[in-house]
């Protein structure tokens, strides 16, 4: 196929760019190679999963069977508290706010962000002989064909700039390692609502979706006849499915990246889940992310892979349910349309600060789990501090790949906290906002660069504006009481060490330029 041809070319060069072309066989033995399934929830919050808030009411079986057999993480973070950045940092080991994104997300019509050179997960499996898949919400940014190249405007939230949906998709998954992909482009509240499936769009859209509010928000755009927001999540799940029964005819192992369009607005789920939870649609919709998961679970076991397969399931950031504090007030359960609960009633980001797209932890702090049978023991609960950018250095280092400096600038193995080791993340983890506010987390200590939120919950404050605030995590998850006037000290020397990260483009320790 042309488009695979392409892709190879891609990541030919990828590798040459590393200097390591032809190592991989001789690093990981087949033997030692296994499946890799990656699943990104969208908008997923910490609370939300039972085995994190056992005094939530919102029931997630799936999640918590997952937590029993594999690794649950406690302090887990995601590289940016919105979503395109991570996706970004999670592919490719390296922070988003180093590239031209240095605030704010893509929209459904963007240039892409990955570079064409850049090395992800994908180009390294796709070279040790995977089978790879992107099936979900990709989100960082298509070559789509345009009608008119020349007048053709790629940042539009409303409407349509004038895409030619018969035409190619240039650099899309299939340009950054992945023999196939099925899914949007954006997020599920973007236009175009049109399936892409690998280089080209399944349709022609023939309906113009109105703009909608809260819950199920989203915005004006072309739409195909046979687009559903509410069937969506489905949809995904199938191709996932049917993407696992086709490689378990195959000898060659498989990497699924499965970013899951829920439950980020709009907050729509299916109607056979409506009314599952006592807590209104969003409750209904966190209930049919964990059903979906399970669906890929239990994939893996019918075709005999699961003994096989390294499962990894977090999310992109905190949750946009935001935690009511007037008590008089309707919150999401009394009236749909509120985008909070009574934190009686649930904490979608748990003790968390704030709320997605925030610099405080409910921004990023997310739910990770890892499991991989006979390598990562069942049951276990870690208390070690690791970042979504991570996984890239934990997978070439469990493969016995080498990374050179070419790659993963941002990414520190965590192999060893899966196998029972409690090392400390060997650097610092910079946190990023939605409106570019950087904190730093350095052991109990974090040093938030601004006077807000950086995102949606008041005050916003601004990038780098004075007072900073300082927070002792150990004591203070909740970030109640700033100490930064006490310890002006823990305040100058984060500080410097941020800059430090910044200027010199990489936070894991150098590499030399073979990978040796």
């Amino acid at each position: 196929m042309i488009q695979r041809c392409k892709r190879g070319q891609a990541v030919a060069l990828a590798l040459l760019l590393l200097g390591c072309a032809g190592q991989e066989a001789a690093e990981a033995p087949e033997g030692a190679r296994p499946n890799v399934v990656l699943i990104l929830a969208d908008d997923l919050g910490y609370g939300d999963v039972h085995a994190l808030n056992p005094g939530s009411t919102l029931p997630t079986p799936y999640l918590d069977a997952l937590a029993d057999e594999g690794l649950l993480f406690t302090d887990a973070h995601s590289p940016s508290a919105v979503c395109t950045p991570t996706r970004y940092g999670l592919l490719t080991g390296r922070y988003a706010w180093r590239t031209r994104l240095e605030r704010g997300v893509l929209g459904g019509y963007s240039a892409p962000l990955l570079e064409p050179e850049r090395p992800t997960l994908a180009t390294r499996l796709d070279a040790l002989g995977y089978r790879t898949a992107a099936i979900g919400k990709w989100h960082l940014g298509m070559q789509l064909p345009f009608l008119d190249e020349s007048t053709a405007d790629r940042t539009p939230w409303n409407g349509d700039p004038g895409v030619d949906y018969e035409g190619t998709i240039t650099d899309g998954p299939l340009q950054h390692g992945f023999d196939e992909c099925f899914g949007v482009t954006g997020s599920l509240d973007m236009p175009p609502y049109v399936f892409v499936r690998d280089d080209h769009f399944e349709g022609q859209p023939t309906d113009e979706q109105p703009a909608q509010p809260f819950p199920h928000f989203v915005r004006r755009g072309p739409r195909t006849e046979d687009f559903s927001t509410e069937d969506a999540l489905d949809r995904v799940i199938t191709e996932a499915r049917a993407f696992l029964t086709r490689a378990a005819e195959e000898d060659a192992p498989f990497f699924l990246y499965l970013p899951l369009t829920a439950p980020h607005k709009p907050t729509q789920p299916h109607p056979r889940f409506r009314g599952s939870t006592a807590l209104g649609e969003y409750g209904d919709f966190v209930r049919q992310v964990d059903w979906s998961i399970g669906q890929v679970l239990s994939a893996l076991e019918t075709n005999g892979q699961s003994q096989d397969t390294l499962v990894i399931v977090t999310s992109d950031n905190g949750s946009y349910m935001r935690r009511l504090s007037d008590v008089e007030a309707p919150d999401h359960v009394e009236r749909s349309s509120v985008q909070a609960y009574h934190p009686t009633r649930h904490r979608s980001n748990g003790p968390l600060r704030g709320t997605k797209a925030d610099i405080w932890e409910a921004g990023h702090r997310v739910p990770l789990l890892v499991r991989w049978p006979g390598h990562v023991a069942a049951g276990g609960t870690s208390s070690e501090a690791v970042c979504l950018t991570d996984v890239y250095a934990t997978v070439a280092d469990a493969f016995a790949l080498t990374l050179t400096d070419a790659e993963a600038e941002d990414s520190l193995s965590f192999l060893g906290v899966l196998q029972g080791e409690g090392a400390p993340r060997g650097a610092p983890i910079v946190h990023h906002s939605v409106a570019g506010m950087f904190a730093i987390r350095e052991g109990r200590w974090k040093l938030v660069c601004g006077n807000g939120s950086g995102g949606r919950e008041a005050p916003k404050g601004a990038p780098f504006a004075e007072p900073f605030q300082l927070y002792d995590l150990d004591a203070d998850l909740g970030e109640t009481t700033d100490l930064a006037a006490e310890h002006p000290e823990v305040v100058r020397r984060l500080y410097a060490k941020l800059e430090e990260l910044r200027s010199e483009g990489r936070s894991a320790p150098a590499r030399s330029p073979s990978g040796s």
